[in-house]
């Protein structure tokens, strides 16, 4: 389905309701006077800030319902959702809104008329805005229902439960919106009871060509419970950000990740949620990543400078070390850090620093205590390649090499790298890769419960690592 054109019509309803809403609202609450229907253009009164408000005040709304996730998932809304989303957008706009008008002295009055006017602007804006959102997602919906939309739907399993559920959904009154193009036997037994229902695409292994190839939306987990013990491997291999999946319930204590209960019609299944944090979260940790690494790179400058000439000073070799690592969803990307290992170190191939590494400098040794070698991270953090807090980034080399041992690893790869972490504070730097995966314990659990507040928590346990130098 054509995403970018459906995301096109809510911005540009949010965009014409917002610029509506704030003229009615003008007219009516600053100007205080009475208008006719339709109201004018332009009121012969208007101030600057009214000229100020048509160009900035629709931007604004726009902006407050990206940030709040209004354009992510599209194509499946729950009206019921977005009504109390747009409640709690609309109220938060209008706060803001009408707080700015206050206190640039637009509009004046006491605190009881400061809240009547947010109470008229939040109802004004809420009417004008949900009314043809509604109207665009009772549409999609209609069109979903109907047949004429619908996700591309893969398949994993072959025996009976596989049947059972596609002759459940397909069988519907009302269309669930799945398009099924095949199905994958993880079982390697020919033939199965799905070659009677839909084309064999391949096997589990091909997983990632047939997702590609067919452009796959959704993939439903229909295995039988003799088969339980292949889910870890299935899930491992379904990870692409965007991809939908389902499973059958009762597998709630061996699927890994945030699971919600949904229910297609009469077929409840679980799904498996690539979003780890609620969406105004993880913008929220965006725009504070993005804040803390300018704060740190301008603030840290003169003692950057000061780092930056005793390495140069104190052996051969660049001041800033960069080389590849794995960031988010397997992309590899050039990490920047200050040089704490003698030129060419690794001249023999990837190698593990240790305590007493003979590699490492004077500065270096310093410098790693401190955490101090990774301020250069910042680099990143702007860039969008990391986070400041996320589980620290790793070498191909030495992913393959965990992953061998702890498949689970690959689930680290759905959220940006970072400069500080659980696994890093409580473990500190690994010197081998059993080490890795006695760290990787506290990056899952992190991944499980990534929220702000956490963030918070483990920045405040890395500075007090940094002033007690426990670094390694």
């Amino acid at each position: 389905m054509n995403y970018t054109a459906q995301r096109i019509k809510y911005i540009l309803s949010d965009l014409l309701s917002a610029l509506l809403s704030w003229i009615l609202y003008y007219i009516c609450h600053i100007l205080d006077e009475r208008i006719a229907f339709p109201p004018p253009l332009i009121p012969e009164s208007a101030g600057s800030e009214f000229y100020w408000g048509l160009a900035l005040v629709p931007v604004f709304w726009v902006a407050l319902y990206f940030f709040l996730g209004f354009y992510r998932d599209i194509f499946r809304r729950s009206r019921l959702k977005e009504l109390g989303g747009s409640i709690i957008a609309s109220a938060t706009g209008a706060l803001v809104i009408t707080a700015f008008l206050f206190s640039a002295g637009a509009a004046e009055g006491d605190t009881a008329g400061f809240f009547r006017s947010m109470g008229a602007y939040f109802y004004l804006h809420l009417l004008i805005s949900y009314l043809p959102r509604l109207a665009i997602t009772a549409a999609t919906t209609r069109a979903i229902r109907s047949g004429r939309m619908g996700f591309n739907t893969l398949i994993i399993g072959s025996d009976r439960k596989a049947v059972d559920i596609y002759r459940e959904i397909t069988g519907q009154i009302r269309s669930t919106g799945n398009r099924f193009i095949g199905f994958i036997n993880i079982n390697g037994k020919r033939p199965c009871p799905m070659e009677d229902y839909l084309p064999h695409l391949g096997s589990l292994e091909d997983i990632k060509e047939i997702i590609a190839a067919h452009r796959v939306e959704e993939v439903i987990v229909a295995i039988e419970p003799s088969e339980n013990g292949k889910i870890e491997r299935i899930i491992n291999r379904l990870d692409h950000p965007d991809l939908v999946i389902k499973a059958i319930p009762g597998m709630q204590d061996i699927l890994t990740g945030r699971v919600r209960i949904n229910t297609i019609i009469a077929t409840p299944l679980i799904q498996l949620s690539h979003h780890l944090m609620p969406v105004w979260q993880n913008n929220l940790k965006q725009l504070i990543d993005i804040v803390l690494s300018v704060i740190a790179l301008v603030a840290l400058l003169p003692l950057s400078v000061a780092i930056a000439l005793w390495i140069k000073l104190d052996s051969r070799g660049p001041v800033i070390y960069s080389h590849e690592r794995i960031g988010r969803n397997g992309r590899p990307f050039r990490i920047y850090k200050f040089r704490t290992m003698i030129d060419n170190a690794e001249k023999n191939g990837p190698e593990l620093s240790s305590e007493n590494d003979s590699r490492v400098t004077c500065p270096g040794r310093f410098l790693r205590k401190a955490r101090l070698d990774e301020i250069p991270n910042f680099i990143n953090v702007l860039r969008g390649e990391m986070s400041v807090v996320g589980p620290r980034p790793e070498r191909k080399f030495y992913i393959d090499k965990i992953v061998s041992k702890a498949p689970h690893y690959k689930h680290l790869l759905r959220i940006k790298p970072g400069i500080t972490s659980w696994g890093q504070v409580r473990y500190g730097y690994a010197e081998n890769v059993d080490q890795m995966i006695q760290r990787l314990k506290y990056d899952m659990i992190y991944l499980e419960n990534m929220s702000v507040f956490v963030d918070f928590q483990i920045l405040i346990l890395t500075v007090l690592t940094i002033f007690r130098r426990k670094g390694v």
